[in-house]
């Protein structure tokens, strides 16, 4: 059974903040959180970001970037990456990981999500829309009935 579960893309100031917001609102028995592998430390989720998900309904005041190690990475049941390379940068700092990453697009035919840090307004929001629905595909699969 999952109890913990990390979400990881490269600055964890777009992608992996917004998808453990929406994975929070739904897994409230799972402690959901989010890091970087080349983390903004300290920043807050970018205002385009936080922009499109105050739209959408979701909040992301208080998040602080942080960065990814194998100390955070043995905390978690389950990793879930953007990108397939961020497995590959997973498995060099944490190779224990191995068991148990995989992509948040992975229900969604091992869909990549692309970054959108520097790209416009919509760009943004398709990627939320991306993030969205692979999280639903996750909150399905790990939902108690």
């Amino acid at each position: 059974m999952i109890s913990s579960l990390l979400v990881v893309c490269v600055g964890n100031i777009c992608r992996s903040p917004t998808a453990a917001k929406i994975l929070q609102q739904s897994l409230m028995n799972i402690n959901v959180e989010s890091a970087g592998l080349s983390a903004l430390v300290g920043r807050n989720a970018s205002t385009k970001s936080q922009k499109i998900a105050v739209q959408n309904g979701i909040n992301l005041d208080g998040h602080t970037a942080r960065q990814f190690d194998n100390c955070l990475a043995a905390q978690f049941d389950l990793l879930l990456a953007l990108e397939t390379n961020h497995l590959e940068n997973i498995f060099d700092i944490a190779p224990e990981a191995r068991g148990k990453a995989m992509l948040l697009g992975h229900w969604e035919n091992k869909k990549e999500i692309p970054d959108p840090y520097g790209k416009s307004i919509e760009f943004h929001a398709s990627v939320f829309e991306q993030i969205h629905q692979a999280s639903i595909s996750w909150i399905n699969r790990l939902q108690t009935k």
